[in-house]
């Protein structure tokens, strides 16, 4: 403390405070990882003020949060209106992406394959065992499935991709409901755990007969075998950004509730049934105003300069509608302990 003070008399405060504010601290959701690893390396380079993302997944992100251990928590399950104001904390969206299922089967090439949710549930459930099952069968008339034992892979972390994915299931399955339901950790009826989007991109790519769920940059960047769905309009559709696109087309997030949207099962002849936007969490008063400060300022730059980026990784960048209804909040709701905005000080 002696040295702290030292510091503090001789005028380097300014300098601390500005070493400090070089490394920013987030914590949480593996979905977004690619797109905001991406994000931070040009804004680095642009800046020279660095981000450590540890990407923990979403129930951590949350842990974090809600601890003050970082400057910001990362989710893909939305907070409730309820328990954002028992934490003091505000949330928003960043980009929106797609869960999707990838299998690791000789003979299938991305898209050969198509299920619907009912199915996916009884596979996730436990109930179809083989990929010659006559349900996939049905499904895919045209495919040579061999008599093959179907190993589920699935989140052992608390996850907001397993939280997209359950819900998901929860919506298209009765069976689902009762017996899972939907959050970012359930118990898991069949399969193997494995932590964040990587560990289950790993275990499905070295898992002969393995079917998993990954975001979709990760089973592009990993060249994986994802499987087509059958959407709620009854067409089947592959993972794309325009299929991200059409689910998220009906979402009027400046009418949600501090934007609590889910995108799970939209109608629409070209929606992805497996969409979700992910979600920033960030204190009110936060106990670092200056470095809450330059993390909004990393992510007002994120709006304006990272959409082509988030595009090329297949993520769908926010409406410029829906950023300035963002910042808006920013402006009105994070201050700091004397009530002076952090965003409009640093704009």
């Amino acid at each position: 403390m002696n040295f702290l003070k030292a510091v503090v008399a001789a005028g380097l405060v300014a300098a601390s405070t500005q070493a400090f504010a070089l490394d920013l601290s987030g914590a949480g959701a593996t979905f977004p990882y690619p797109i905001y690893a991406k994000w931070a390396d040009t804004y680095k380079k642009e800046t020279g003020i660095g981000m450590n993302y540890q990407s923990i997944g979403s129930g951590g992100g949350i842990k974090q949060i809600q601890s003050r251990t970082v400057t910001f928590g990362a989710s893909d399950m939305p907070l409730k209106p309820e328990d954002l104001a028992k934490s003091g904390l505000v949330q928003f969206p960043t980009v929106v992406g797609g869960d999707v299922p990838v299998v690791n089967l000789d003979g299938v090439k991305p898209g050969d394959l198509k299920l619907d949710g009912t199915t996916l549930a009884r596979i996730f459930l436990g109930e179809i065992k083989s990929w010659d099952d006559p349900a996939i069968a049905k499904l895919n008339p045209d495919a040579k499935l061999a008599k093959q034992a179907i190993v589920v892979v699935h989140r052992s972390d608390g996850s907001g991709t397993t939280f997209i994915w359950t819900d998901y299931l929860s919506k298209v399955s009765p069976d689902w409901k009762s017996k899972v339901g939907a959050n970012t950790s359930v118990e898991w009826p069949a399969g193997i755990g494995a932590k964040g989007n990587e560990g289950v991109a790993n275990n499905v790519a070295n898992t002969k007969g393995a079917i998993g769920y990954v975001e979709y940059a990760y089973a592009k960047q990993n060249r994986m075998t994802s499987v087509n769905m059958i959407n709620k309009d009854g067409k089947s559709v592959a993972p794309s950004a325009a299929a991200f696109q059409a689910a998220a087309g009906n979402a009027d997030w400046e009418k949600a509730d501090h934007y609590y949207v889910i995108l799970t099962d939209q109608p629409g002849a070209e929606s992805w049934p497996i969409a979700g936007a992910t979600f920033i969490l960030i204190h009110k008063q936060p106990q670092d105003p200056a470095a809450a400060t330059e993390a909004l300022k990393f992510f007002a730059w994120a709006y304006k300069s990272g959409d082509k980026m988030a595009e090329e990784l297949d993520y769908v960048p926010m409406p410029d509608k829906v950023v300035t209804s963002i910042q808006n909040m920013w402006a009105a709701e994070i201050k700091d302990g004397g009530g002076k905005p952090l965003f409009a000080a640093s704009n």
